[in-house]
């Protein structure tokens, strides 16, 4: 068991309603639990299965460098890298809705 959490943006309702079955919903979109790693696969093929438009970000107690790991998964400016063996985050630029000259 270890430490779980789960961060939803935009996520349609049926899949919040799944998410508190296993986890705690601290605030809109934050869920937390303790839980197996069958149950975090589970709940991560239950977001694959509901997303829709939104976007979800899962993390995780583990025995890394950092003491945890994560995964993502739709549109989000932040994107996951590796650098020297840790995973990071990496923002796109804002888009500009005016073009200076």
């Amino acid at each position: 068991m270890s430490m779980l959490v789960v961060i939803t943006e935009n996520v349609p309702p049926r899949l919040r309603g799944r998410l508190a079955i296993w986890l705690l919903e601290l605030r809109a979109g934050v869920y937390v639990g303790d839980v197996s790693r069958r149950v975090r696969e589970m709940i991560w093929q239950q977001c694959e299965q509901m997303l829709e438009q939104g976007n979800v970000v899962m993390a995780w107690a583990t025995n890394t460098e950092s003491g945890f790991d994560f995964q993502t998964m739709g549109t989000n400016r932040r994107l996951p890298v590796e650098f020297d063996g840790l995973r990071l985050v990496s923002f796109f630029p804002l888009e500009s809705s005016a073009k200076e000259s």
